[in-house]
């Protein structure tokens, strides 16, 4: 019975954790060792700072963007986030000067989570439909 409560309790606590971090990217649900990895180009962003950076230059110096969530799915290690990454180009971007262009582009996020905390995250985002909406 006590492991069946213990187990209740960390499913609830990485289901609020995930549903605060999704709505506002707070690095405070990242572990320190956090490794985020874009697997559309390669980059790879390590600990709180960097990721906290990649994830402030996309959603408000690069673009005045925010996730709009689709769908999520939480459980005691494991996160999914289904959005469209939708904003205006307002910054540098890839050697693209800002645009103001409206970007809408489908974005899958799968997270690996420790005690409630974001360990990895595996970021699936469509960056050609990105650079098409751009041009």
């Amino acid at each position: 019975m006590e492991e069946m409560i213990l187990e209740k309790d960390v499913l609830s606590t990485a289901k609020e954790n995930m549903k605060t971090y999704f709505q506002t990217h707070d690095v405070k649900y990242v572990t320190e060792d956090a490794v985020f990895k874009n697997l559309g180009t390669g980059e790879e962003y390590v600990g709180r700072e960097q990721i906290g950076g990649m994830l402030h230059y996309m959603y408000h110096v690069a673009f005045d963007a925010k996730a709009e969530i689709i769908n999520t799915v939480v459980t005691e290690d494991k996160a999914l986030l289904e959005a469209n990454f939708k904003g205006r180009h307002i910054g540098e971007f890839a050697g693209l000067q800002p645009t103001n262009k409206e970007v809408n582009v489908p974005l899958c996020v799968s997270y690996d989570l420790e005690n409630g905390l974001v360990k990895k995250a595996r970021i699936y985002m469509l960056g050609d439909v990105l650079m098409r909406q751009l041009s």
